[in-house]
């Protein structure tokens, strides 16, 4: 079957601002990790935008720009030295069971991203967990090297871990500049920081969402902390850590499986902020922010139908009393 390229993807100038948001933190990951990230990029977006050229030629549809998103997001999180086939098994499944199931683009429930690193965080735990890779902390760093070194003890492997096993905070300019073990795009601030700028000049990603997140998650960190509850972190470094920012700013404000009213938006974030802190503090889970936005979908539509309710209600309300 003979493929017309130029009519390969169907145009969708909202997810080119996010990737031109992403292409800072894809260079970054070349930097600290070397240029696997890159090849393991290569190969997941490949096999990403092949899973669902299948399901569209059905019905003879253009692939949706939105699937090079989910194949970014998607291998930003993984770490550097992730097996290829456990990519692709993992982007393979995310595009299938998160997204063309429900229906296709602009149908899905959940993030097919999450979908898709959820599957191979519990699938795959020990190449997930424990296989990190060391990161450049000068030039030219991993643009000289296929990969980095590897880190096979606790004490140098990714920031909420070696707090989880020994209490200890990484320095706050480590987790700014991103010079520290982690998943590939998650582990510098300031460039998500600058994606977050951007997104939300553009109109790109809502800012309620955001702002949502960030209150739920400083408010039960910090009462959290007021009472002594050593398994959770200071707000500060917990924001910085754990790819909190990069969750929220990405993956939390997904258009499709987030909540569409503007009351929404800031219910789902706090909701999402709280739960990121429960599960980081009492969970198995280091992160905690994929699992907490993937609870959060599954609430998305019903609190757009519980603040389209109450408004109704308000409206009417207002009409007996006049």
């Amino acid at each position: 079957m003979e493929l017309n390229f130029k009519n390969l993807f169907k145009k969708q100038m909202m997810m080119r601002k996010v990737i031109y948001s992403l292409a800072p933190l894809i260079l970054a990951s070349v930097y600290f990790f070397g240029w696997r990230s890159l090849i393991l990029l290569a190969v997941v977006t490949i096999f990403g935008s092949l899973t669902e050229w299948i399901f569209e030629k059905r019905d003879n549809k253009p692939i949706s720009e939105a699937v090079i998103v989910t194949c970014i997001l998607y291998t930003l999180t993984l770490p550097a030295r992730t097996p290829y086939w456990i990519a692709v098994v993992g982007i393979i499944f995310g595009i299938v069971f998160g997204k063309e199931v429900f229906g296709g683009f602009g149908k899905n429930v959940f993030n097919p991203a999450l979908v898709a690193r959820a599957f191979v965080y519990v699938s795959f735990p020990t190449e997930l967990t424990t296989q990190w890779a060391s990161a450049s902390t000068s030039f030219p760093g991993g643009f000289a090297k296929y990969i980095t070194s590897s880190i096979d003890v606790l004490s140098s492997s990714t920031p909420m871990l070696i707090y989880r096993g020994t209490g200890t905070l990484t320095p706050y300019l480590n987790l700014l500049w991103g010079n520290i073990a982690g998943s590939l795009g998650e582990t510098c601030a300031i460039l998500i920081i600058i994606a977050a700028i951007y997104l939300i000049y553009t109109k790109t990603a809502a800012w309620q969402t955001i702002a949502g997140v960030a209150v739920g998650f400083i408010s039960l960190s910090f009462i959290l902390n007021i009472m002594g509850v050593t398994e959770v972190p200071n707000p500060l470094f917990g924001i910085l850590s754990g790819g909190f920012l990069f969750g929220t700013v990405f993956m939390a404000t997904d258009p499709i499986s987030s909540p569409k009213t503007k009351e929404g938006k800031w219910i789902y974030g706090i909701l999402i902020g709280l739960i990121t802190v429960v599960i980081r503090g009492y969970a198995l889970f280091a992160g905690g922010i994929m699992f907490a936005i993937l609870i959060g979908n599954t609430f998305a539509p019903i609190i757009d139908e519980g603040v389209k309710s109450f408004k109704k209600y308000r409206k009417q309300s207002k009409k007996v009393t006049a």
